[in-house]
């Protein structure tokens, strides 16, 4: 494999049931008023839900 496709594997590369990142999420935002854990716990498991149904629409089709 090429050098530049190594790296964008180990770049794109997240635990299983992950689309996106609480850091990439949060990076988005200027500030987080409240509570972060519960907002991060929130983000995580809708995430996860998200997850689930694209893996049941790619296995169900």
């Amino acid at each position: 494999m090429k050098e530049e496709s190594i790296e964008l594997i180990k770049k794109f590369t997240r635990k299983p049931g992950v689309c996106v990142t609480w850091e990439e999420a949060k990076s988005d935002w200027t500030e987080i008023k409240g509570d972060e854990e519960i907002v991060r716990k929130v983000w995580e498991e809708n995430d996860l839900e998200a997850y689930m149904f694209l893996w049941q629409c790619v296995l169900s089709f």
